[in-house]
């Protein structure tokens, strides 16, 4: 029961971290990333669809995005998409491929990042701290109810605390790394 607990746990914060990683990977270091264009979505048919599913994203050179539509008719959809984005990058059209030049970042704009970047590892944490209450109470529970002795009980929610402990050094780790590519970019 406590296993079952612990297991549970371990891949809610598993998916919370991983969806903090890919997050962190939509922010631009200086360099071009095909990431960078996971959040623009396009009118695609009245449905707002993210640009890697209509179109071949590839970075080519470290300052350069091409984006090759499936369906050429799409490529000024995909344009406008792109400028009414907050990425601050223009995008070049030749009528096949869109082109995006990736500006170096400002030594302001590199501080900005790192504070969105702490903010969002911030709501990580909330969200695995939320994780780590919902586990306690459930395992609280289980010892009113008599399913679990109160001293399996105290030992499973020292577990709950080391996992706990663990995703958050985990999400700390990608921070770190994050704001040392974004200050050297």
């Amino acid at each position: 029961m406590a296993g079952d607990v612990l297991r549970e746990l371990e891949a809610r914060m598993e998916r919370s971290v991983e969806a903090f990683r890919r997050e962190l990977a939509g922010y631009r270091a200086g360099r071009a990333s095909p990431a960078l264009l996971e959040r623009v979505m396009v009118d695609y048919y009245q449905t707002p669809t993210p640009v890697n599913q209509l179109a071949t994203v590839s970075a080519p050179e470290p300052r350069l995005l091409v984006v090759q539509p499936w369906d050429r008719a799409l490529l000024p959809t995909i344009e406008k998409a792109i400028q009414k984005s907050d990425l601050g990058i223009t995008p070049t059209s030749d009528g096949t491929v869109i082109r995006l030049a990736v500006p170096p970042l400002t030594e302001e704009r590199r501080r900005e990042l790192v504070k969105t970047v702490h903010k969002k590892a911030e709501e990580a944490r909330v969200e695995l701290r939320g994780e780590r209450r919902g586990a306690v109470e459930r395992i609280k529970a289980m010892a009113r109810q008599g399913e679990m002795t109160e001293d399996a009980s105290r030992r499973t929610q020292e577990e709950v605390q080391k996992l706990t402990d663990r995703f958050i050094a985990h999400v700390d780790r990608l921070v770190h790394d994050k704001e040392q590519e974004i200050m050297s970019g």
